[in-house]
């Protein structure tokens, strides 16, 4: 256990961040699987904006890894292009 002021704050900031982290990652991450779920090509592409907007998000504050954010970018538009 940490014994200086600074370091016990820190360890509250931490927790904080990284709680915060993972409920926009999980967010992300539901959206995601909620565009795969979807049968309508129209309705995927709607979607398409906001996933990509949540990604870049992610990746500029590391959360994520700015190429895991591509790669899911990258994913996404090809499941949407295969759909009828």
């Amino acid at each position: 256990m940490a014994n200086h002021k600074s370091c016990l704050k820190r360890m509250r900031q931490a927790e904080k961040r990284r709680i915060h982290n993972r409920y926009y990652a999980r967010t992300m991450r539901h959206y995601l699987k909620k565009l795969r779920e979807t049968k309508s090509k129209a309705e995927a592409e709607t979607m398409f904006p906001t996933l990509q907007k949540m990604l870049d998000k992610l990746a500029k504050n590391n959360t994520i890894h700015w190429k895991k954010a591509a790669n899911l970018k990258s994913g996404a538009a090809k499941l949407i292009a295969k759909k009828a």
